[in-house]
Parts: structure tokens; C-alpha cells; sequence
């Protein structure tokens, strides 16, 4: 093995840059090549069509068979000139990657003779056997039927990155008996559900033209990348996505040089190459620099829609690794690939928008529209108040439970952030108290509500701690991790929303019922909510021990690993937000729970016996060896009668020896324990890995680091976290 890390470091160190060139100078002409977007679809489609297909998209609204047999043709002649020979339906199953199965462009005719060939049907809908996804206990092993169902809301798209093109279809994923199994389909819902509760609030109390609310998403992706040859060297990231072993070099991100600085020749050709894919997909990727931690990197787009920014960031995983094999390169999404340094988050920068244009979360001039944007901004940190639990539950995963709370990325505490001036701004209006109205009187002055313009999205601060945060004009969710399927917190923030816009909206109209005047009425109900959600609400440092004494004074939750917080599904609250709006059925929510416990015991459970396979085959062999090695030189300075000098070699004998010692003991009881917790089941089996069996990690980890320290370079087996992070 040896040899091995010696191997891949003399092919890191040869690697030449692979030279990137864009098909066009301008972006602008080559942005969207591989999407059958609106212009193909103007292009390929007729104009009757084209218009019952859009009426379709944006109303919700089903589209009938000619319609689908029409787009089919088009979608074909467009992607067989575009070279593509095979066509998918894409999806996302509750496996948490993406999924596609291939079909040819042909069939072959009863004479033999094969013609192209796809059909509306096989636009609309396909039959993927769904007999190895997880399902959560919806349908049995045997019962493999299982549908994907188009979304037409999501462009389709070419993906050239192969010998083939293939052109892939969007879609939802549902069991043969109707029950969702994808994170596509409940987001869909969710849409759906803050379009009809925030355009029913703004209706009824701002601006009747008003027909529709869109949520809004940008998401900045954090990625790692190491030298491939170096990747295929560390056998545990290959299994686990992180290093199980590796003591911190000596220079890792103590001088903070990477943030921001020089991008690195390989990496810049690799980003440029990605982003050129990305952008032929209609991926509007504009944003590239160096992370904090060496090695780090982070890629960002500008907002869109939120089911299209998600489809587009699980497309961009997918490309960004498929783009760093041509440079020789490995991107690591793992939450915490590298022990001791900046893990990886996905921030997730969420807003709501009108279909005239206007941002629900921009402060305004105009004193009307400032009532409107308090409206929305106070629901929202109220949503968060209520359902702080069930907004953690939908970030819990075993690679964030590394990087939440550890001083490099918002703790596992739900709070939120809004800076100084919308403090000022809330408490003022929270202690304005019962105000009289006269005729004449300036209502929006003696509301208060005419001093927020001042407020501008540079004036506010970011909390870089805060794991919920206002940033000017939207809310940053910090907590996401770098691996996950944005669809799943984005369902949960979005139908928690809605549900507290419709409780706001039946308030409001009790009040006006009892003739308080609207903009009062609006005014009453959300004082009491500044006043009720006001615990929610931190301002200071999210790392420190002093904010976690405050949080359990408050009552808030610290819920720091997966198995606990994913409870928070089943509860009574959860249940009444996810099920009642319909977002999901109570059979898909304990589905799903149940789906990420075996998620989380299935992870742990690889990482443990990759831990103790390594360990045993590898750390203690090399330690033995170099130990051997000690023990002739001792004896040798011993036979010459330099017995001082024999001291050292005997001591550092000991010391290798405790340490081997140890690692076998807790290998031999981490394998135990897992023995035990194999005889369980879900929940209890999750908290069983654990409480039980994940603890033994870091001790053995910590004994093999040290022998990292001790043990000959020349005989060491792993790739070390120096080469790792800094052979470019």
C-alpha cells in the first residue's frame, strides 16, 4: 500500500492542464444549446400548440394526449438533430442521487425495418422496475411496478457528456398504488401550497392583479477537490465520501491564504470546462471562487424557480464529477470529507415573488408595500418558530452531523438572524401599542411601517453563525449539507410557510370581521406574532457555549444527530403541517422517516467496518513493521552497550505498542456493538449506530493519527491530508 501512495503521488505531480475551449466567445451563444426550453420549444412546436402547452405549465393544469404526442415529435426531431440517440425519464428517488434508465430513439417494425420512434406515451409517463429503490415499506420486493410521471415545469434536457446524448425527461416517481417515492413530487405540492396561501394574502389585503406567488432559489454549492490518483489511493473516501483517518498538517487553514485567493491552474480549467456544461444546460452558474479550506471550492448560480434551481443543482453534482474525471480530479461533496478543517454547506437563498415582479422580502419606499413585505417577513420567522424542529429534521443527515455545530457552520440550534435595523424595526412595532386611528391621520406613520425604507439590502449585516438568515431581500438557509437533495428543505420551509400564511390570513379576517380597519387588523395580528416568535430570534454569536445556555433557557432545541432529529416527522405539529395541507399522505411521511434511519445505519454502518478493515489490514501492519524495525535497532545499540541510547527506541516500542493495543480493543468492541445493533430495528437501530457503535470512531481514529506521527513517511500506507489538500 505503500507503494501505492507513492504511485498516485508521482501521477498527481505529472498531471498537465487539459485545455478548455468554449464553443463560442459569447455565452450567449451557446447558454441553453442543450435545453428543449422555451426558444426550442417556439422553434419546434406550432403556435396552437406551443400556447396550450405553456397555459398547461403555468395554470397546473394536465395536458391532454395531442398535446403530448405534438411535444413528444418536436422533443425527438430536436434531440436526434441535436445527435442524442437515447432518451430518459430523469428522477430523484429516495436513494438520494439521481436516476435515469436509457431507451433508444427506435423501434423495429413488424417487417424488420427499424424507425424512429416516441411516442406521447412514452413522453408522459414510463415504467422503471422500483423493485430495488427504497420505499419505506410502501410496497414489497416483489411488487417492482412503479411509474415516472413528466414535469413539465422542468425543462428537458440533453446530457453530451459520454460517448452518447441522451435526452432526459424530468419526472416525478410514484409506486404502482399512487404513493410518492421521489423528493420531486412533494416539492411539487409545496409549491403549489405557498402559491395559493401567499397570493390569497396579497389578493385580499395589497393588489388584486396579483395571480400567482413564485418561490425563488439560489444555491451556493461548496465541493472539495483532491487529485483522483490521490482519491483512489484513500480507500476510505472512495467507500465513506470523507477520510476516516489523517492527522492535520501542519499547515492546513490556519492563515485563511485559500479564501478567495489565486484559483489554482487545474482547478481554473476544471471550473471553466463545468461551466461551460452547465451553461449549454441553461444553468446560469456565475459565481466561482476558493473556499475557505485548502482545497475548497464553491460554485453558485443566480436565482430561479425553485423546482428548476433544484433540478439544476442535482445536475450540477452530477456534471461536476463527471467534468473533474477529465482533469484528472475527484470532487468530494461530502458534508465533512477532511477531519480538523472547514467542512462543506449548500447555502440556500430563498425568496417569494410575485408574478408582477415584485420581491416579498425587498423593503420598499412605499409605506403600503412595506405592510406587505412586514406581512411576509414576520410569517415567515414565525413559521420557523413554530416549526424549528421539523426545519432541523429536514437537514439531518450522518455526513451534516459532522459539520453542524463545530465552529465552522451553523449549530444544530434553529435560530434566526435579522440584523440590527429590522431588530429595531420589530421591536418598535411590537411596543407601538393599541394606536387610534383618526380620519386624516397618517395610518402607516403612527404604524410605524413608513420608517423601514432606510433599510437596504447593503445595510444588512450577514450572520455567517446563523443558520436561518435575513440577508436584505431573502433568507439564507446556511444549515443545508453540501450533499443533499435541496428538494427535501425546501418542502418543509415552503409548506411551513403556507400553512402559517393561511393561520395569519383566518386572524386577519376574524379581526376585519369584528370591523377593525384591514391595515390595523394586519398590524394586531403581527405584533402578537413578533411577540410569540421572539425566541427564534438571535443576533449573536451561533458558535458559542454562552448562545447554547441561551437557547435552553428559551426552550429551544439542540437536536445534534440524525436519529433524534428526524423524530420530529412524526410528531403531532409536523404531522398537521405535512399531512393535513396534503404535501405528503401519513404513509409516505413514516415511509420516508423510516427510509432515512436505514439511510443513516447503512452510512454508519460502512464507516465502521471501513474503520476496522482499515485499521487491522493496513494501520497496524505498517506501525508492527516500523515497530520491528525499532526493536533491531534497540537490540543493536543494546549489543554495543548503549544502553541510554536504546531508551528512546524502547520507549517509542511502548508507545507504538499502546496505541495498536488500543485500536484492536476498540476495533474488537466497535464490532461487538455493532453486532448488537444489527439485532434492531429503524429508530432504534440508527440511535443504536449512533450512540453504540460511532463513538469507537474517534478513539480509533485518534490512535491511528498519532501513529501517523511515529511511523516511518516511507512506510506509511494512506495518502496524507498535506498531499491530499495541497498536490494540485
Amino acid at each position: 500500500m505503500a507503494k501505492l501512495r507513492f504511485i498516485a503521488l508521482e501521477q498527481a505531480q505529472k498531471r498537465t492542464p487539459v485545455t478548455v475551449t468554449p464553443p463560442s466567445k459569447k455565452v450567449s451563444d451557446y447558454y441553453g444549446m442543450n435545453v428543449f426550453g422555451e426558444e426550442a420549444m417556439k422553434a419546434n412546436l406550432s403556435a396552437d400548440t406551443f400556447k396550450k402547452l405553456k397555459d398547461a405549465i403555468e395554470k397546473g393544469d394536465s395536458i391532454d394526449d395531442n398535446v403530448a404526442d405534438a411535444v413528444a415529435s418536436a422533443m425527438k426531431v430536436w434531440a436526434i438533430e441535436k445527435g442524442a440517440t437515447h432518451f430518459t425519464h430523469w428522477f430523484q428517488p429516495l436513494s438520494g442521487v439521481t436516476a435515469e434508465k436509457h431507451d433508444a430513439f427506435f423501434d423495429v417494425a413488424g417487417s424488420g425495418k427499424v424507425i424512429e420512434k416516441f411516442k406521447g406515451s412514452a413522453l408522459v409517463r414510463q415504467e422503471p422496475d422500483a423493485s430495488s429503490f427504497p420505499s419505506g415499506g410502501i410496497r414489497n420486493t416483489f411488487e417492482a411496478r412503479g411509474y415516472t410521471a413528466w414535469d413539465p415545469t422542468s425543462p428537458a434536457f440533453i446530457i453530451d457528456l459520454g460517448a452518447t446524448k441522451t435526452l432526459c425527461i424530468p419526472t416525478v416517481f410514484v409506486s404502482y398504488t399512487g404513493e410518492a417515492l421521489d423528493n420531486k413530487a412533494p416539492l411539487l405540492k409545496a409549491l403549489s401550497f405557498i402559491d395559493r396561501a401567499a397570493t390569497a394574502v396579497i389578493k385580499e389585503y395589497f393588489d388584486k392583479d396579483v395571480t400567482k406567488v413564485i418561490a425563488t432559489l439560489g444555491i451556493e454549492q461548496e465541493y472539495f477537490l483532491v487529485d483522483r490518483a490521490l482519491y483512489n489511493a484513500r480507500p476510505d473516501l472512495v467507500l465513506a465520501g470523507r477520510t476516516l483517518f489523517g492527522h492535520s498538517p501542519a499547515k492546513g487553514q490556519q492563515l485563511e491564504d485559500h479564501y478567495f485567493g489565486s484559483i489554482p491552474v487545474r482547478v481554473r480549467d476544471f471550473m471553466a470546462d463545468f461551466e461551460i456544461e452547465a451553461l449549454k444546460l441553461g444553468i446560469p452558474l456565475r459565481t466561482r471562487h476558493n473556499e475557505v479550506a485548502p482545497s475548497q471550492f464553491e460554485c453558485a448560480p443566480t436565482f430561479e424557480e425553485v423546482n428548476l434551481a433544484n433540478d439544476h443543482n442535482q445536475l450540477i453534482m452530477d456534471i461536476m464529477d463527471k467534468v473533474a474525471e477529465r482533469h484528472g480530479l475527484k470532487a468530494l461533496l461530502h458534508e465533512k470529507p477532511f477531519a480538523g478543517i472547514n467542512g462543506s454547506g449548500k447555502h440556500n437563498n430563498w425568496a417569494l415573488a410575485t408574478n408582477t415582479g415584485v420581491n416579498l422580502f425587498a423593503p420598499s419606499s412605499k409605506a403600503k408595500e412595506n405592510l406587505q413585505f412586514l406581512v411576509f417577513f414576520v410569517n415567515t420567522i414565525k413559521a420557523v418558530y413554530e416549526n424549528a424542529d421539523l426545519l432541523r429534521a429536514s437537514i439531518a443527515s450522518a455526513g451534516n452531523d459532522f459539520r453542524l455545530g463545530a465552529n465552522e457552520a451553523p449549530p444544530a440550534i434553529m435560530s434566526v438572524f435579522i440584523g440590527k435595523q429590522m431588530t429595531e424595526v420589530l421591536d418598535e412595532l411590537e411596543h407601538n401599542g393599541n394606536i387610534k386611528i383618526d380620519k386624516g391621520d397618517n395610518m402607516y406613520m403612527k404604524l410605524g411601517i413608513d420608517k423601514i425604507p432606510p433599510i437596504l439590502l447593503d445595510n444588512t449585516d450577514r450572520n455567517r453563525t446563523s443558520p436561518f438568515a435575513f440577508t436584505g431581500n431573502k433568507f439564507e438557509f446556511r444549515a443545508v449539507g453540501s450533499s443533499a437533495n435541496c428538494a427535501i428543505p425546501m418542502t418543509v420551509l415552503n409548506t411551513i410557510v403556507a400553512d402559517q400564511l393561511v393561520q395569519f390570513k383566518k386572524e386577519v379576517d376574524a379581526k376585519i370581521a369584528k370591523d377593525v380597519k384591514k391595515e390595523l387588523a394586519i398590524v394586531e395580528v403581527l405584533r402578537d406574532y413578533i411577540k410569540s416568535s421572539k425566541k427564534i430570534r438571535f443576533e449573536g454569536n451561533g458558535y458559542s457555549e454562552e448562545w447554547v445556555k441561551e437557547a435552553e433557557k428559551r426552550k429551544l432545541s439542540n437536536i445534534k444527530t440524525t436519529p433524534h432529529a428526524l423524530q420530529a416527522y412524526l410528531s403531532k405539529s409536523a404531522k398537521k403541517v405535512l399531512v393535513d395541507n396534503g404535501i405528503v399522505s401519513e404513509r409516505e411521511l413514516h415511509a420516508r422517516v423510516e427510509i432515512m434511519h436505514d439511510q443513516y445505519t447503512l452510512k454508519t454502518q460502512i464507516e465502521s467496518r471501513a474503520l476496522g478493515n482499515f485499521a487491522m489490514n493496513q494501520i497496524i501492519p505498517a506501525a508492527v513493521a516500523y515497530q520491528n524495525k525499532l526493536i533491531n535497532n534497540a537490540e543493536g545499540l543494546q549489543d554495543i552497550g548503549l544502553e541510554e541510547e536504546a531508551k528512546y527506541f524502547i520507549d517509542v516500542i511502548k508507545t507504538i505498542s499502546h496505541h495498536i493495543l488500543t485500536i484492536k480493543k476498540n476495533v474488537d468492541d466497535m464490532v461487538e456493538a455493532r453486532k448488537a445493533a444489527n439485532e434492531l430495528e429503524g429508530h432504534e437501530k440508527s440511535v443504536a449506530y449512533c450512540e453504540k457503535v460511532k463513538p469507537f470512531f474517534e478513539v480509533i481514529r485518534y490512535h491511528t493519527d498519532k501513529l501517523e506521527l511515529i511511523v516511518d513517511n516511507d512506510e506509511w500506507p494512506l495518502v496524507k491530508y498535506r498531499e491530499l489538500l495541497f498536490v494540485k
